[in-house]
């Protein structure tokens, strides 16, 4: 290696360390509402309807940034099962853009469909075994509401944001938000259909913000 060529390598190495080094990170805790279900010991999520609001039984709460963030060039393809009839997971955040797939693990048909604002779909009647697996893109922000046409029971949702940066608390309330640009931002809570939080935030190169929500 000559010794331009080690100095090139050395330039790039220091510009990528101060970039990891300049990344802040936001963690805190979320008051959740208290649930009046039994414990669910195989962590499994519900969707719950109470007065018209939906929310997760337990109770989660899903924290994002805003903030003018670049589009990435490409997004994940993710899932939302169909398994012993229920939607797995029940609350599913996305960033906009994201397609997702929708298989279906029982021995039945299933038939979803959302008649929400930010998307409204039908994939129709399908088997386990049908490829390929239905899937359906999510380009708008804001709350969708999945449904089975079959199985009136079944309810699941998916929250698509305008951010690639948000984290779902643990049951005690708790979130990690890493590797988010330094700068004036707003940092927002959902906790259910209609409750959304807000707080501004201005974030340190490198450092790291507490950021309760009693």
């Amino acid at each position: 290696m000559t010794a331009r060529s080690f100095l090139s390598l050395l330039l790039l190495l220091t510009a990528a360390g101060r970039t990891a080094c300049a990344q802040a990170v936001v963690e805190g805790r979320v008051a959740l509402p208290k649930s009046h279900a039994a414990p669910v010991m195989n962590k499994r999520y519900e969707i719950v309807t109470k007065a018209g609001v939906l929310s997760t039984s337990p109770p989660v709460a899903v924290v994002y940034l805003e903030g003018p963030f670049p589009k990435p060039a490409a997004l994940p393809l993710l899932q939302v099962a169909q398994k012993d009839f229920a939607f797995v997971p029940a609350l599913l955040p996305v960033e906009a853009g994201t397609s997702v797939e929708f298989p279906n693990l029982d021995d039945t048909y299933h038939n979803i469909f959302s008649y929400s604002p930010a998307k409204r779909f039908d994939l129709g009647r399908y088997r386990s075994d049908e490829r390929p697996i239905p899937s359906v893109r999510f380009d708008t922000p804001g709350l969708v509401v999945l449904r089975c046409d079959i199985h009136e029971h079944m309810r699941g949702l998916i929250l698509v944001l305008d951010t690639p940066y948000w984290a779902v608390t643990d049951p005690d309330g708790r979130y990690r938000l890493p590797g988010l640009p330094p700068g004036a931002h707003t940092l927002k809570v959902w906790l259910d259909s209609r409750t959304t939080l807000t707080r501004p935030v201005e974030l340190a190169p490198g450092a790291t913000l507490r950021a309760d929500f009693p």
